[in-house]
């Protein structure tokens, strides 16, 4: 049973059906033991120089079960395989003296210079792979290597670059560069209720971070910090809720570093400069959104896996900012920097899976509108739209209950939890995941 599937009961003791509907950027930090002991076989049989045998357990290392993401076959003394990253398919085969792996990207009607110059640059960026074209100008992205030197490490690493690389061009290439003709893509479409809800919200959340920043308590020129948060945290849950593809991934990607970049900009600048990117994401087509709206199969995750003191650092550094807002009582910014915390936490890390659990709850509770849009049936907030003490609680136990035995220390103080006000709420929910003891 997927974290999900705990999450999105209605904590009555009666189990509902839910609708399958993933959350967050795919990763492959949470490997299964087998999967752990398929990679130190694929690293023993290398170096015993049975090459085939580790590349069997090196994609029997890379396979999750749980999205069918990666195959192979045998033909005589070759090693064909396959796997899934996002929208591409990479094929590839083994041998005794090699390994090689492609993914195609799109087909070019004509050698536009512009494309062409944008990948050449891009060769020199890549540190296994380069793109290609084919005899019949189908732009690929591929890599090659002699047995000899392709061991499981370096085949990991190799495949890893291939894969993202081609997973992300696709889409921005075809957005971009009119002349190339998109490939079978390897996605399942999204239903149109689900498309409508996540494209409701995304322009629902982009409107009301408009209307805190025009309305100017405090004056955005006085106080850029707090509208900072506002709009980096709105990216962060877009990305993890909406889970969008292609365009919009990328420009949700870019926002924190458009913030954080060290150039001559002050920060009133850099804040008017992510309402101009949020007001360009807000005048894209429907039609363009409902595009990246699908899903996909996966075998490489993007970010890093972390322990929870990364995540009691990121809290402590950015929780006490929060004091100033609350004080002045200018609610919605109060309540982003929790939100940019945890946001923060999925977009640019792998928490551990309690912290993930907890993080992604905090969302059930504070976007709750928009999970019961989607389909969900949940319940977490009283009459007066505050978290309902019970409900979380039996959610938060649901929690304990499920990672008790890998944490036995793992507690909580419900009394901590403060139930008056949405923002000292998220303010004490991120307290409770901070002090919580990971230790084995």
């Amino acid at each position: 049973m997927s974290f999900f599937e705990r999450l999105f009961g209605n904590f009555s003791g009666q189990k509902q059906p839910q609708p399958d509907i993933v959350f967050g950027r795919y990763t492959d930090a949470y490997k299964k033991p087998e999967q752990l002991e398929a990679w130190n076989r694929a690293c023993q049989l290398f170096e015993e120089g049975q090459v085939l045998d580790a590349y069997r357990s090196f994609f029997q290392y890379l396979r999750d079960d749980a999205v069918d993401n990666v195959r192979w076959s045998d033909n005589q003394d070759t090693l064909h395989f396959e796997f899934r990253q996002g929208s591409r398919k990479i094929t590839g085969l083994a041998n005794a003296e090699k390994l090689q792996a492609e993914s195609l990207i799109a087909r070019a009607d004509d050698l536009n210079v512009g494309f062409l110059r944008r990948l050449m640059e891009a060769n020199f960026a890549l540190k296994f792979c380069r793109y290609a074209l084919s005899p019949d100008n189908a732009l690929a992205i591929v890599f090659d290597t002699s047995t000899q030197d392709g061991s499981p490490l370096k085949i990991q690493q190799a495949l890893r670059e291939l894969a993202i690389h081609a997973d992300k061009q696709d889409d921005l290439l075809l957005d971009e560069f009119k002349t190339l003709q998109a490939l079978e893509s390897e996605v399942t479409e999204l239903p149109e209720a689900e498309k409508e809800a996540k494209y409701n919200y995304l322009r629902q959340q982009i409107e009301g971070a408009f209307a805190v920043f025009e309305r100017a308590k405090p004056d955005p020129n006085q106080y850029p910090g707090g509208y900072a948060y506002l709009f980096l945290s709105l990216a962060f849950r877009l990305d993890y809720l909406v889970r969008p593809e292609g365009f919009m991934m990328d420009a949700l990607e870019k926002m924190h570093g458009v913030y954080f970049v060290k150039d001559d900009r002050t920060p009133q600048r850099k804040v008017l400069q992510l309402r101009q990117n949020f007001q360009q994401l807000y005048e894209r087509p429907r039609d363009d959104f409902f595009k990246e709206f699908y899903r996909t199969r996966a075998t490489f995750g993007i970010n890093q896996a972390v322990n929870h003191d990364r995540i009691t650092a990121l809290i402590d550094g950015e929780l006490p900012n929060m004091d100033w807002q609350l004080q002045q009582n200018h609610t919605e910014l109060a309540l982003a920097i929790p939100q940019y915390i945890a946001g923060y936490a999925l977009f640019h890390y792998v928490p551990p899976p309690p912290d993930r659990d907890f993080f992604h709850l905090f969302f059930q509770i504070t976007e709750q509108a928009y999970f019961t849009a989607l389909g969900f049936r949940i319940d977490f907030l009283d009459t007066n739209g505050l978290p309902e003490r019970r409900a979380v609680q039996a959610a938060v136990k649901q929690i304990l209950d499920t990672h008790k035995a890998k944490y036995p220390k793992l507690k909580v103080d419900f009394n901590q939890l403060n139930f008056s006000s949405m923002p000292l709420f998220a303010k004490t929910w991120l307290e409770m995941v901070r002090n919580l003891d990971l230790s084995p």
